[in-house]
């Protein structure tokens, strides 16, 4: 049978396959790895999935690609990004050297407002122009899906000027991107103290604004979510505000995601886990209790070790905890101008296994199927499956744990999207 690709004489071809779900417990250890394996593509979808002779004796394309020595594994899927965005915070980055804390940054007037005003004075065309080079960055690094969120506007117009930037760059480059709505992502200046009236805004105008917006966008026109995200902690919105921006997204169809126990533990996770969010992320300071609830729930949790990292911390999440307790985990890099300036989920990887004690296996599993189920696209996307999205990785090592195991480089060699060559043809 002919088809479009055939990549052969993988040294390790590693799956990530999980038909039934995100992968939990035990399973987060396999991944699926076939020696001396092989895949068909045709038509930007996985066919054919196996050992080189198997693959071979049935299949023949016009484009070849010899991995001899070499690891095969599915794209990254990045779940949690702030990517769309102009200027930097550079000059924060030295005031924490100094000791200044983020929470102390933020409540100066820095932080996320700083990049609200930036936002709020650029065109959609600058925020795409000076977002392109950071995807580009993620795709060489092998990230093939990234979810984006707004919340640098934090009102009506520049929040839809974010997402109206994600929709262009989606459409224009060749990363997957996914939206998510993050109007209460901060409390603008101009409602300082008035945090209550702020989320009246963001439900009455900014939410229907948006669900309005993506009615109209290509998005729904390929049935591609739009998530409503919220930052609930301290001095930000709390629980019960942070319940009423979530079921107002949930209203209009916009499934929930939630920032949760980043410093403070305030109970949203099981609010979140209530509300059916497809991911609760974060999790620096989640009690046992609400891991165990996550552990029995469809949320996945999705931990971010490259913003304690940034941020100079010795505490993380507890990812193995959150592993054993059997939730589903992924990983992020949470790129974004204050908090983690990260485009490599590859040092994220490295990260997770020194300081969160995950295994290489458990790393990329929680980088791949695991993070497509935390955007809710893990039946189309994070695997190398049949009837799956051709995204995968050629990584110049002979054994996927090399992925962890070094860091401060780019082992990504070639990167495949929708079964078209994007990187190192």
């Amino acid at each position: 049978m002919k088809v479009d690709l055939l990549i052969h004489n993988a040294t390790q071809l590693v799956t990530c396959a999980s038909p039934d779900g995100p992968k939990r417990n035990e399973a987060m250890k396999e991944v699926g790895l076939i020696e001396d394996g092989a895949v068909a593509v045709a038509d930007g979808e996985f066919v054919a999935v196996g050992s080189t002779s198997e693959i071979q004796a049935d299949y023949t394309a016009p484009k070849t690609i010899d991995a001899g020595g070499k690891v095969v594994c599915p794209g990254f899927v990045d779940p949690h990004t702030h990517v769309v965005y102009t200027g930097d915070r550079v000059a924060e980055f030295e005031l924490r050297i100094k000791g200044a804390s983020y929470m102390e940054i933020m409540e100066a007037g820095g932080g996320i407002v700083s990049t609200m005003r930036a936002v709020r004075a650029a065109t959609v065309e600058q925020l795409v122009a000076e977002t392109r080079p950071r995807l580009d960055a993620m795709l060489s690094l092998g990230t093939t899906t990234v979810e984006i969120k707004s919340g640098y506007g934090l009102e009506t117009r520049s929040e839809l000027n974010m997402l109206q930037a994600i929709a262009d760059l989606d459409a224009t480059h060749l990363t997957d991107l996914i939206p998510t709505f993050l109007g209460a992502h901060a409390i603008p200046p101009e409602y300082k103290g008035r945090t209550d009236e702020y989320v009246d805004l963001v439900i009455e105008e900014m939410l229907p604004a948006t669900a309005n917006w993506y009615q109209q966008s290509p998005f729904a026109a390929r049935d591609w979510p739009l998530f409503c995200d919220i930052f609930c902690e301290a001095n930000v919105f709390d629980r019960e505000q942070s319940k009423r921006v979530l079921e107002a997204g949930l209203a209009l169809g916009l499934s929930p995601k939630i920032h949760a126990d980043e410093f403070k533990n305030l109970g949203s996770v099981a609010m979140a886990i209530g509300l059916n969010a497809v991911s609760a992320d974060h999790l620096d300071v989640t009690p046992p209790a609400e891991i165990e609830a996550l552990a029995k729930s469809n949320t996945v949790g999705v931990v971010i070790p490259a913003v304690n990292f940034n941020l100079g911390s010795t505490h993380f999440a507890d990812a193995r905890a959150i592993i054993d307790a059997g939730a589903a985990l992924a990983l992020s890099t949470d790129i974004n101008p204050g908090s983690a300036p990260c485009p490599s989920m590859p040092l994220v990887m490295a990260i997770a296994c020194r300081y969160q004690s995950l295994l290489p296996a458990e790393a990329l599993n929680a980088s791949t199927i695991n993070a497509a189920h935390a955007v809710g696209l893990g039946d189309q996307l994070g695997s190398i499956e049949i009837g799956k999205q051709a995204d995968l990785l050629i990584i110049n090592a002979p054994d996927y744990r090399h992925l962890a195991y070094q860091f401060g480089g780019n082992l990504v060699e070639q990167v495949i999207k929708r079964g078209k060559v994007a990187k190192g043809d």
